[in-house]
């Protein structure tokens, strides 16, 4: 049998598989399935900021309410600080996970401001988490703030989180960069140990009969691979970092596409939630068997087979394929 085994953040796993930040990784009882199932690592639902900030400011509102009404009303509620708010909830998580799981946890993290990165991200470190995923999410709006200040300020930020963790730090990007393999070069060489390749934005939708803007989610499908694969394969050979596929990873025929342009591992949600966490064990059967089809012995000697500089056709990877694609159709 072929050797699954890989290296991702530094971290040892023992397949290419991982279950990345969703509905399957929320409780621990889920992943203890996964890890049953064979999964390479987890990575944790996202701890957003701005639910911990607006969770405590609606409790302190309900303990505020009617406090002036009469000169008792004080000694209805315990004090705030007595309260659950906070990332503690999170941070249990974290915990319980690390004790139940012999393969590694990394969390998410997606903040609001540079304090609120590194605070947060020092709690996880201190969970137990081995490592954190800098989950980059957010939609630039303001028409007079430029390309550049955007990168710039993400690359700040990158730097500053990973100067303060003993643990590798791991950055979920978008695609969106104006120029992204400049970019992906710059954010890799701030201290990062690796790229996650790509999020995905979740686009809202319109009621026709409220008019309302409504939050809309739909799974990936396998076509979405297609843009990491083409960024992996060509920034391979520019970066020394540790970098992940994620988005439209299916089967395991899509994990092997992965490494073969030079992932180290690829990562997996919308498959688990249509077939439940034993598809871990599918795609891995599925990878196991397209390698030794194709005389593969390692992940290590698979990866990066079909990077950019390697690829029998290295031009595919940029436009000059792009008549080629457009006279496809048949």
């Amino acid at each position: 049998m072929p050797d699954l085994s890989t290296s991702y953040l530094g971290l040892d796993l023992r397949s290419p598989i991982v279950a990345s930040a969703g509905p399957s990784t929320r409780s621990v009882e889920s992943m203890v399935a996964l890890e049953d199932h064979g999964v390479g690592a987890v990575v944790l639902p996202s701890l957003f900021e701005e639910q911990i900030v607006l969770e405590a400011q609606s409790i302190h509102a309900t303990l505020e309410a009617g406090t002036d009404s009469f000169g008792e009303a004080g000694d209805w509620f315990p004090p705030l600080p007595s309260y659950d708010v906070g990332p503690d909830r999170y941070l249990t998580r974290v915990e319980q996970a690390k004790a139940a799981l012999g393969v590694p946890v990394i969390a998410s993290l997606n903040a609001s401001s540079v304090g609120g990165w590194v605070r947060y991200a020092k709690l996880l470190e201190q969970a137990g988490a081995d490592a954190v995923e800098l989950n980059l999410y957010e939609v630039h709006v303001d028409p007079h703030r430029s390309a550049a200040e955007v990168e710039d300020a993400d690359v700040e930020l990158a730097t500053t989180v990973a100067s303060m963790l003993d643990i590798p730090v791991a950055v979920k990007l978008s695609p969106y960069y104006s120029a992204f393999a400049s970019f992906a070069v710059r954010i890799a060489s701030s201290g990062i140990a690796g790229l996650v390749l790509f999020n995905r934005f979740y686009q809202p939708d319109l009621d026709l009969e409220t008019l309302e803007v409504l939050p809309s989610v739909e799974l990936s499908s396998p076509w979405e691979l297609r843009l990491p694969l083409r960024w992996i394969g060509v920034l391979r050979e520019q970066l020394s970092c540790s970098l992940a596929a994620t988005s439209g990873v299916h089967t395991g025929h899509d994990v092997a596409k992965a490494l073969l342009v030079g992932a180290d591992v690829a990562m997996t949600t919308s498959a688990l939630l249509h077939h439940g966490s034993g598809h871990v064990a599918t795609m891995e059967e599925e990878l196991v068997s397209w390698m030794v089809d194709h005389e593969y012995s390692s992940v290590h000697q698979l990866r990066g087979s079909v990077r950019r500089e390697a690829a029998a056709n290295p031009e595919a990877f940029e436009r000059s394929s792009y008549a080629r694609t457009l006279s496809s159709w048949r």
